[in-house]
């Protein structure tokens, strides 16, 4: 996710960024896959897994406001 806000930073429009910012939105989707199948291969603890999927939403959220006010401004 942080690659993807990073290159999008780096495009010179804000249509751009804003493409990187839901890319990085997938990018949080995909992790929060990785979390699920971590813990039901044992990889991970229920608990500290329910920790990581509490963190990646709030991420998310932040993400997809930083998007709307993205879209606000244009």
């Amino acid at each position: 996710m942080p690659s993807n806000i990073a290159e999008g930073a780096a495009r010179h429009s804000q249509k751009e960024f804003i493409q990187f910012l839901y890319i990085g939105l997938g990018s949080a989707s995909e992790l929060e896959t990785q979390l699920i199948i971590a813990e039901n291969l044992g990889f991970i603890e229920s608990s500290s897994n329910e920790q990581l999927k509490s963190k990646l939403d709030s991420i998310s959220k932040m993400l997809f406001g930083l998007i709307k006010s993205i879209k606000l401004k244009q």
